[in-house]
């Protein structure tokens, strides 16, 4: 039902995904059962969203009960910056695939490039609220998720929220087992991401899309933001396909070649933004949408600011 990409190590990943970050942990676990049971196979994790553990229960029922098998479903899960120190990253694969109750991982990312402290906390701060840096440097944690190909914990490895530089230096690392096969990044019509989405791209690196309805949701939300869902000029393109604006806003980057990972817990909404394969956007309004870049970022880190590979200062 869900078309796919094939990535760089030949493995096949759908281009619409269930997203979970904010995803409370009583409401999660039905919205992956209703997801599975509408057609979805991937499903997008991560240890720091502290709901791997019900999100697990929902995938385990559903393959009891033979909705779906295992080489069905596409899991994706990251690797916390807490975590980076070559000697934890198996230790923090091995929780998330306990908490998931599987026994791999079709792909896993590290999260973000900072490295913070290890420890309980998950933004260790110091006096004056910066994040506390660890020391590992990513190439490093790097070799520890190659290691884990190596074991079959994880099928493919990839990142998060890196910049081209910082892709730069792990295809250019020395013994380079494996390379990156996908990038996560926030990307959507305020942020559209087109030199980094290019660069990826040009080096056989697949991008998945986060937040690509500017989640409304997200905690530190102020009423002036500007709102995806709400614009007026989003609004209209919708209207003439006979669209909600957030089945435009999924088209959108999947007419890009992204991967889409839509977060929603309300089964209604999760039926909706499946239903993105009977349209299609005109390039006119593609390049529209693209001209309503104006590089407001929802997730920037703001507490690592000062962290040296924090990855937004850099241009792209």
């Amino acid at each position: 039902m869900v078309s796919h990409l094939v990535l760089s190590n030949g493995a096949k990943m759908p281009i619409l995904g269930l997203g979970t970050w904010k995803s409370p942990p009583g409401k999660v676990t039905e919205a992956v059962k209703a997801a599975i049971d509408l057609g979805y196979r991937h499903i997008d994790c991560a240890h720091v969203y502290q709901n791997e553990n019900e999100v697990g229960v929902a995938i385990q029922e559903k393959l009891k009960e033979q909705v779906v098998k295992r080489e069905d479903l596409f899991i994706v899960s990251k690797l916390w910056s807490t975590y980076h120190e070559k000697n934890l990253v198996k230790g923090a694969c091995q929780k998330t695939l306990s908490d998931l109750k599987l026994d791999y991982l079709d792909l896993y990312l590290i999260h973000w490039p900072t490295c913070f402290k290890p420890g309980n906390e998950f933004f260790p701060l110091d006096a004056k609220g910066s994040v506390i840096p660890g020391s590992t440097d990513f190439l490093d944690t790097w070799e520890a998720m190659e290691e884990l190909v190596d074991e079959g914990l994880v099928k493919s490895i990839g990142i998060s929220n890196f910049n081209h530089l910082q892709i730069e230096k792990i295809l250019n690392k020395p013994g380079l087992k494996y390379k990156p096969v996908v990038n996560q990044i926030e990307c959507h019509p305020y942020l559209t991401q087109e030199k980094l989405v290019q660069y990826c791209q040009s080096k056989g690196i697949v991008v998945t899309a986060y937040s690509p309805l500017g989640s409304p949701d997200r905690p530190w939300a102020k009423p002036e933001d500007p709102s995806l869902l709400e614009d007026p000029r989003i609004k209209a393109i919708a209207d003439k396909y006979k669209k909600s604006t957030a089945q435009v806003l999924i088209r959108f980057p999947i007419q890009r070649n992204l991967v889409v990972i839509p977060k929603s817990v309300t089964p209604e909404r999760i039926a909706e933004n499946l239903k993105v394969f009977d349209f299609e956007l005109s390039a006119e309004d593609m390049t529209t949408l693209l001209s309503y870049h104006r590089n407001w970022r929802i997730c920037a880190l703001v507490s690592c600011t000062s962290h040296k590979n924090y990855p937004f200062n850099e241009e792209f």
